[in-house]
């Protein structure tokens, strides 16, 4: 099970308002009972402490390619957090002050990555039996494949977990691939086991790695199971369909809840035909044996990277009246999927709606693809030239030529060699950084990203060549396949996006109707140009990471491509106040109860594939004291 507070530590209606898993609980809800902090008090947040990682002294180089998307979780009456390179710290939550450090040392030099340095979080674990070893424990996933399990009060490797502590991940059939995997997000635990998956780079050939999910026992490490997500596929050629989103569970359906990416190679899917079962899906797994209990699956036949990135959220909601376990599934696309827990079946009901056709020549595309009846997109899908944004008529008029160039037939356009415009980009909608749901009102938080992206293939014969010619652009192989692929971000000259803003947004929906009750932009392009604020104002900007949400009514998050953390009131979305951070807030916030105080706290250490300021910080923010400490 997942371990809180431990009893001696903090107890009663303090030992609720913790913040035990990734999530803020098992299911991912992101949501806190703490109440001392409200729309009222809200402007009085002042920092409580900092505490730094020392990733910026330990790796100066190697920060230039991580992304500090950490969430901490309170356990065992102490603050866990994990800096991008892995490094584990036990921390007092009222003072911040470290009570033990653990350095796993990955590989940074000669190593390569599919994706940034990362470590979203860690898991706790306590042993079921009392004379154990090792009983409370610290699950840590690693970059370079490994799970480490550390004693909790020392943090120390558990002898007793796998060879002195850890475990190696070896991709099945595979080992020699082992470079083009990672894993960054947080482990799953429960019912005595260890569930993980794995990163796999994105777009680099037909023939790729498969995207195993992984179960170990979580006492000696033993793996008891693993599940292939195109194992639904059968006779395609194909691989990853990973699952790199955080994951969620429901211990007493003895269920995980999988989101599972696409097969490769992403832009192209001649050599996988049909709608790539369990791909692109939440798959509901059951714990003891990694066997499928149901599967839904958002994108179809995937040729756009839309992927399931966020952790499906487990919550009760009465919708129409009707009360239901659900799995809420937000998705890159801005659609929120709300299905029921037991069956996968739609809650809110979803419609299969034709989609453009004329892919590449030996694609086999889907010829509908799901949209649930509500709520509404919450990112936009359709362009114009004459919806071109610019400052001038210059950068305008050019991202007006872009737009009018490219293939652009609404949502689900396929790629072409003339240049496909993915819209919403693959980036967002919604991200890893999932959705907040207040359990008290029935309304999810939601943050979104709006920008584009134009997608090219290229010919296989000429990929090189392209490569050559534009070193600085992505460009991938994707070997085995007629066609290579470009992906570029649709800028102006000014480096701001082709489409409209708000360029970001913070949404609440409420699950009662699956009405949008609001939304709101998020965040600016202050840091970036700092003069831009004074002329678009607050319209919003790309952002990565999540919201959470409190009892006190207001929903934290950080994200945006400014260094703030926000507080919004959870009823209106205004926005009431904002603390400025030492570097980019990529991450999602959390908050707990100490000794009488609530805190918030989030990781500060800016994103690589932002662009935001890089730092090592992790920060509390409380309420001012009451009075001062007692000098005796």
């Amino acid at each position: 099970m997942w371990g809180g507070a431990s009893a001696s530590a903090q107890t009663g209606p303090e030992a609720a308002a913790g913040w035990p898993a990734y999530g803020g609980d098992q299911g991912g809800t992101r949501f806190s009972p703490a109440r001392q902090i409200t729309p009222a008090n809200v402007a009085k947040l002042v920092p409580a402490w900092t505490y730094s990682t020392g990733a910026l002294k330990l790796h100066p180089d190697a920060v230039k390619r991580s992304a500090f998307e950490n969430t901490p979780i309170l356990a065992d009456g102490k603050l866990f957090v994990c800096s991008p390179f892995n490094a584990v710290s036990a921390l007092d939550p009222g003072t911040g002050k470290p009570i033990w450090h653990y350095d796993p040392q990955i590989r940074t030099q000669g190593m390569y990555y599919p994706n940034s340095f990362n470590c979203r979080g860690v898991a706790f674990w306590h042993a079921p039996r009392a004379d154990a070893p090792c009983p409370e424990r610290v699950i840590l996933n690693t970059n370079d494949l490994r799970v480490i399990a550390l004693d909790a009060q020392t943090g120390k490797p558990c002898e007793s977990f796998g060879e002195h502590g850890v475990v190696h991940v070896v991709p099945e059939q595979a080992p020699a691939r082992k470079a083009g995997m990672q894993i960054t997000s947080a482990p799953a635990v429960a019912n005595g086991m260890i569930i993980v998956g794995s990163s796999i780079d994105d777009n680099q050939r037909v023939a790729e790695v498969p995207g195993t999910v992984n179960a170990f026992d979580a006492e000696t490490g033993a793996l008891k199971w693993h599940f292939d997500v195109l194992s639904g596929s059968p006779g395609i050629k194909a691989g990853a369909a990973n699952a790199w989103g955080p994951m969620s569970i429901d211990e007493k359906r003895g269920l995980v809840f999988v989101p599972t990416s696409s097969p490769s190679p992403d832009f192209w899917g001649g050599d996988r035909p049909g709608d790539d079962k369990y791909a692109d899906s939440v798959v509901a797994l059951r714990i003891a044996d990694g066997s499928v209990a149901w599967s839904f699956q958002v994108t179809h036949h995937d040729v756009w990277d839309y992927d399931v990135a966020a952790q499906p959220t487990l919550a009760t909601i009465t919708y129409q009246g009707q009360q239901h376990d659900a799995v809420l599934q937000p998705t890159k696309q801005g659609l929120l999927f709300t299905l029921d827990r037991d069956t996968g079946k739609p809650i809110i009901p979803v419609v299969e709606r034709p989609v453009p056709q004329d892919g590449a020549p030996g694609e086999k595309l889907s010829p509908t693809q799901p949209f649930p009846i509500a709520p509404r997109p919450l990112a936009a899908s359709s362009i114009t030239p004459d919806m071109a944004y610019g400052l001038t008529f210059w950068d305008r008029g050019k991202c007006r030529d872009m737009i009018a160039q490219a293939k652009h037939e609404g949502f689900y356009t396929p790629p072409s060699t003339q240049g496909t415009i993915i819209y919403p980009f693959t980036g967002g909608g919604t991200n890893w950084g999932g959705l907040a749901f207040n359990p008290d009102s029935d309304i999810a938080y939601v943050n979104t990203s709006n920008a584009m992206h134009l997608v090219t293939l290229i010919p296989a014969a000429k990929i090189k060549a392209a490569q050559e010619d534009q070193p600085h652009i992505e460009i991938s192989a994707q070997a085995g396949a007629p066609y290579g692929m470009k992906r570029e971000v649709m800028l102006s000259p000014l480096h701001m996006p082709c489409n409209p803003p708000p360029w970001g947004q913070l949404h609440a929906v409420d699950l009662h109707s699956g009405k949008v009750l609001w939304d709101v932009p998020l965040g600016t392009t202050a840091d970036l140009a700092p003069m831009s604020q004074y002329v678009l104002g607050t319209i919003g900007s790309p952002n990565v990471g999540g919201p959470m949400v409190t009892a006190g009514g207001l929903v934290f998050i950080g994200a945006a491509m400014d260094d703030f953390l926000r507080a919004f009131d959870a009823h209106s979305g205004e926005e009431l106040w904002k603390g400025r951070l030492p570097a980019g807030g990529q991450a999602t916030p959390m908050s707990y109860m100490w000794k009488g105080r609530q805190y918030v706290v989030i990781a500060a250490g800016g994103h690589e594939k932002l662009g935001t300021k890089r730092g090592d910080a992790v920060v509390a923010y409380a309420l001012p004291p009451t009075h001062e400490p007692d000098a005796r």
